[in-house]
């Protein structure tokens, strides 16, 4: 039996979660272990996400609306802007920092949901390729979450709880508000929706996963990289076949 757009965009959300709290967990267990882990697993979910959106998401959005490109376009100044405010804000210390860095991640994680959404909703392949990168991504953005709130003064039980209902929840929280909207959507808003989801992934990848990965690059973790464009390429490749 074949499964419904719902059924995988619950399946990537529940994904997302399950990774993001193994992320959370073993930092609070074992910090050095999973600042090593985390490195290769950003590496990696950055080759995917750089290369599905480039080479599949935005020639189907392309295709069901021109102006795609423009719609990638405030996608990724959104990102962009959107850092910039979340950067000056935690320019504060202690506590507030904590907070506020948070804040951000939360937004992030709900419109890593939303992002489930409009690509399961264009096909299931696009969705699950997609989905794949960003499921990758929650094991860093789970030990950054938890890593943050330690510096930001929370306890390390605190923090742990925090962590996952802010970075975890969101995620699938988003997609499960999104889909009552973006399942209505006509093909040309699709298109533009699809757009805007793909200056969304590119800035992931390119401006916070990366830089991420090389501030603690390791041996190796340029092999990761490589590695998540080669999958991304053989997947797309042996479906277009």
């Amino acid at each position: 039996m074949e499964l419904s757009v719902f059924s995988w965009i619950v399946i990537f959300g529940l994904l997302a979660l399950i990774v993001n709290s193994i992320g959370i967990f073993i930092v609070y267990k074992n910090k050095e272990l999973a600042e090593k882990a985390n490195t290769y697993f950003m590496c990696f979910a950055a080759g995917l996400l750089i290369t599905v959106p480039l080479v599949l998401v935005f020639p189907e959005a392309v295709e069901k609306n021109s102006a795609a490109g423009s719609a990638a376009l405030v996608g990724f100044l959104f990102m962009f802007l959107s850092n910039r405010i979340i950067q000056h804000k935690t320019r504060q210390k202690t506590l507030a920092f904590g907070i506020t860095a948070v804040e951000g991640i939360a937004i992030h994680s709900f419109i890593d949901g939303l992002i489930y959404t409009v690509t399961f909703s264009s096909s299931i392949f696009t969705g699950f390729l997609a989905g794949m990168g960003l499921v990758v991504h929650e094991f860093a953005e789970g030990v950054i979450t938890f890593s943050v709130l330690i510096e930001g003064g929370f306890k390390s039980r605190r923090a742990f709880w925090f962590a996952f209902l802010m970075s975890g929840l969101t995620t699938p929280l988003g997609a499960l508000i999104a889909y009552p909207i973006i399942s209505k959507l006509n093909p040309a808003v699709l298109g533009l929706s699809l757009g805007f989801v793909v200056g969304v992934l590119i800035y992931l990848s390119a401006s916070h996963l990366l830089p991420e990965a090389r501030g603690h690059e390791k041996k190796h973790s340029i092999l990761a990289f490589i590695a998540g464009i080669v999958l991304a390429l053989f997947i797309i490749m042996t479906e277009k076949a």
